[in-house]
């Protein structure tokens, strides 16, 4: 937090009194703070690293958030054996990202009160380490997420994708070649309209284990594209994406075809 915005905050504190002269409770400075992000992971799609995380909507104290901005994305890079004598050090990181909720830039996207980040500035064999940090329409800066560390390994090869369309469906089908190192876990399914961007969130909640996926509940008339990644769980138990696959498109078929 600024000095500037922890004087406002000393200075707006007092402590509360009722009508007969009762004492409220002390509220600290501190705790009138944006929270810190929730839900928040980073992990490795591609050749590229994703950060989520859950905006805050309350203060330290558990009032209502009301005048939330944006978030700072601090970022550091290292070697394993720097990050094993320097776990607690927080003087080499460089702000990465400040995002504005009202005008984010291209790579982020929010899904609801989630937000994700992508970070493609990234080399296979580095550890990276990441804290997100809210901030409020005055510049007072919030309570910090964890730290986020993975390291980050050669790409996994992508799947192959097939479409095949019907009248009130359309069907994915996943292939790939087997991994040599590695347990496949799934498939991450993305999809777009027209000409949109993909999502930086995948369609299913959880894992597509088997080989197709029926998607249905669509619009007539719209063209949709989809997109995989397949997902890796690695020796070090680490869990990742692969590189995107082909990308395949597919629109309701009219019923008498």
């Amino acid at each position: 937090m600024s000095n500037m915005g922890r004087l406002a905050l000393l200075g707006g504190v007092t402590l509360a009194l009722t009508a007969c002269g009762k004492k409220g409770s002390l509220v600290y400075p501190d705790m009138l703070v944006p929270a810190a992000p929730a839900a928040a992971t980073a992990f490795q799609s591609g050749a590229g690293v994703k950060i989520q995380f859950d905006l805050p909507t309350s203060d330290r104290a558990g009032n209502r958030l009301k005048d939330l901005a944006g978030v700072k994305i601090s970022k550091r890079q290292s070697d394993s054996a720097d990050e094993q004598s320097c776990r607690s050090c927080t003087d080499d990181y460089h702000l990465f990202r400040q995002l504005y909720l009202d005008l984010l830039p291209e790579g982020v996207q929010r899904f609801g009160s989630r937000l994700v980040v992508l970070d493609g500035d990234v080399a296979a064999g580095k550890l990276y380490s990441y804290r997100v940090l809210p901030f409020t329409k005055n510049g007072v800066e919030g309570a910090s997420s964890a730290r986020l560390t993975l390291q980050v390994d050669n790409a996994v090869p992508a799947p192959t994708l097939r479409a095949e369309s019907y009248p009130t469906e359309i069907k994915i089908s996943f292939s790939g070649l087997p991994l040599s190192g590695g347990t496949t876990l799934g498939y991450n399914l993305y999809r777009a309209a027209h000409q949109e961007t993909f999502p930086l969130q995948p369609l299913n909640r959880e894992p597509l284990s088997g080989k197709e996926y029926i998607d249905n509940g669509l619009v007539r008339g719209i063209s949709y594209r989809y997109q995989a990644r397949t997902l890796v769980r690695l020796p070090s138990e680490a869990v990742l994406e692969s590189l995107p696959s082909n990308e395949v498109q597919g629109v309701l078929t009219d019923d008498y075809e």
